[in-house]
């Protein structure tokens, strides 16, 4: 399963009160119970699970945004924290962000570097095995709750 290094501790704490771009790989065959175990664990903010092919692999991905306040100390298994750039559509970690800017400023991290994201559009940046990986996504579905 396509990873990123840190999947969030299945106890953690949410320090911030900002809403969290939650992020849960799951294989297509599963998905429909996937968004059931999203709908039952979390209040959804703005009504929608972003659902993701990830070009090559069997699996998809489900993005939703939770309130800080509704997320209790677990969350699902095979889930990740990232952040979007809107304007390209980019999904990211932190780590990926890192591994980002040291590849392309010989191999410093510098957090002014700038990063032309049309490079990474409709794209998931994830680090496996210390290594960067680019992953070109499409939208498989929106899913609208109600």
């Amino acid at each position: 399963m396509i990873k990123d290094d840190i999947f969030i501790d299945t106890d953690f704490t949410i320090t911030s009160m900002s809403p969290k771009l939650f992020t849960t790989f799951t294989l297509l065959e599963n998905l429909e119970d996937t968004i059931q175990d999203i709908t039952d664990k979390y209040s959804i903010l703005f009504g929608k699970i972003f659902v993701l092919e990830i070009e090559g692999k069997e699996e998809v991905i489900c993005t939703y945004n939770v309130d800080s306040f509704n997320i209790s100390n677990s969350v699902l298994p095979n889930t990740i924290l990232l952040h979007r750039k809107k304007e390209t559509n980019t999904l990211y970690s932190i780590n990926s962000l890192n591994a980002l800017v040291q590849s392309l400023n010989g191999g410093r991290i510098d957090n002014r570097f700038p990063i032309e994201w049309s490079d990474y559009q409709n794209s998931i940046l994830l680090v496996s095995d210390g290594e960067l990986k680019i992953f070109p996504t499409t939208i498989h579905k929106v899913i609208h709750l109600s």
